[in-house]
């Protein structure tokens, strides 16, 4: 036992901040790809501007919309009671978590991998966790129901967005006219589904854990249709003349002679009145993608740094401080600029051709997904849910528009994952525990 603010164990949190930062780093490099990846794939972005927007948001998702993914990692994956009278113990094991599920981020960020950062630190708090109590205590039910969203976040994720890409093309592109009124009614859906998931049952920041969920929904309608209304003005407003899909398909034909079949599915989407129509969609999810991340992912990040602080301050409330949160996310937005670009070319490039259609499908597929997990506490992967999309995206425009073989190379690093931060992270809580626990 030691008193709130005790030297004695100052040097954990020191060094519990400082490892914190490095992981933070790793998970902006790694992570953040995510929410801008497509973005700067389909060239509506530049990387500077990809890193701008995300720097903003990744920040405002962290403080606003962290909180309860950040519990659920530090509280219902092992028994905390097991460490009543411990706390020293705890906390170190919490800073070996750190630093397992650290190297990781930042080794896969090294070989241009895209992987779990939830994955990462689950496993590096199990890891510590079973070296000091085995297998007691560890919340199994818990621990099942996040790795099963593993497998079914980009199943889910894929799906909606090929949904998604699909009615698009049907009701929209296969006119002689990309249609106005379509284009503003994806508009509405996208803003009202986005907005209502992040004020139903929101931030209590903002007070929005107050409102009732039936005013969460006409507000999120209303924005939707102020949006909707506003695009369908600017849209018919602009008279300039629109190239019809027919007569598309007949210059790309001429250009590069294929099948109509595979003309109709290849070129719709990367025509470019298709492009500039949802150009400005793209973005804007990319913006919602990145404010989710922020609050899903920053707990993979500073998790264990909030129960370590907390142990530290010797706080009865066990509220998660809203400047560690802001930590968190300043490190993820450092960890961007400085290696975001190498797993940004993995997912915007490399596995498959994005367009400004695609990706908007992609990632309002992948935003979605994971803002209702966020709603509920669950610890989903980010990643998984945008690689899904991508893959099940990809392999809709075309069989052979997707690089399965770094599609496989993801899947190992994705398996690797776990078993990888948990053993770092349980070496490292054997020598801590060994040299300092008389």
């Amino acid at each position: 036992m030691f008193e709130a603010y005790s030297n004695d164990v100052l040097w954990i949190v020191v060094i519990g901040f400082l490892v914190a930062f490095f992981l933070a780093f790793g998970v902006g490099a790694n992570d953040v790809a995510n929410s801008f990846g497509t973005s700067v794939g389909s060239k509506v972005l530049t990387l500077t501007q990809a890193c701008i927007l995300a720097t903003i948001f990744e920040i405002l998702g962290a403080l606003l919309m962290g909180f309860k993914v950040s519990d659920t990692i530090r509280k219902d994956i092992y028994d905390l009671d097991m460490y009543e009278n411990e706390e020293k113990v705890l906390m170190m094991g919490n800073m070996a978590a750190l630093f397992g599920s650290a190297t990781w981020n930042i080794i896969a960020t090294l070989l241009r991998l895209p992987i779990s950062g939830t994955h990462s630190i689950v496993g590096a708090v199990l890891g510590f966790t079973l070296v000091v109590k085995g297998f007691r205590g560890i919340q199994w039910k818990t621990l099942g129901f996040i790795v099963s969203s593993w497998f079914l976040s980009p199943v889910l994720s894929g799906v909606v967005s090929v949904i998604i890409f699909l009615l698009i093309r049907k009701f929209i592109l296969s006119k002689d006219k990309p249609s106005q009124v379509g284009v503003a009614f994806i508009y509405i859906i996208s803003v009202f589904i986005n907005v209502l998931s992040i004020v139903l049952d929101g931030s209590p920041v903002l007070y929005l854990d107050r409102l009732p969920p039936w005013l969460a929904v006409v507000i999120s309608a209303a924005v939707g249709i102020i949006v909707g209304v506003i695009i369908q003005f600017l849209i018919v407003g602009n008279k300039k003349k629109q190239v019809p899909i027919e007569q598309a398909h007949e210059e790309i034909s001429l250009e590069n002679p294929i099948s109509k079949d595979e003309n109709l599915m290849l070129t719709d989407d990367d025509h470019p009145e298709v492009r500039k129509l949802f150009k400005g969609l793209q973005i804007m999810t990319a913006i919602f993608g990145s404010f989710a991340h922020g609050g899903n992912d920053v707990s993979n990040a500073i998790a264990p740094l909030i129960s370590l602080w907390l142990l530290y301050t010797k706080d009865t409330n066990g509220s998660t401080p809203a400047w560690l949160l802001i930590y968190g996310g300043f490190g993820i937005s450092i960890g961007l600029w400085v290696m975001g670009r190498k797993v940004i070319q993995t997912m915007g490039q490399d596995l498959t051709k994005i367009t400004p259609l695609s990706g908007f499908t992609i990632e309002i597929g992948a935003t979605t997904t994971v803002l209702l997990a966020s709603k509920i506490g669950i610890p989903i992967s980010t990643t998984h849910c945008k690689v899904g999309s991508i893959v099940f995206v990809g392999m809709t425009r075309s069989t052979n528009d997707v690089d399965f073989k770094l599609f496989k190379n993801i899947i190992l690093a994705w398996l690797v994952t776990l078993p990888f931060t948990g053993v770092i992270s349980g070496l490292t809580m054997l020598v801590l525990y060994s040299t300092t626990i008389s």
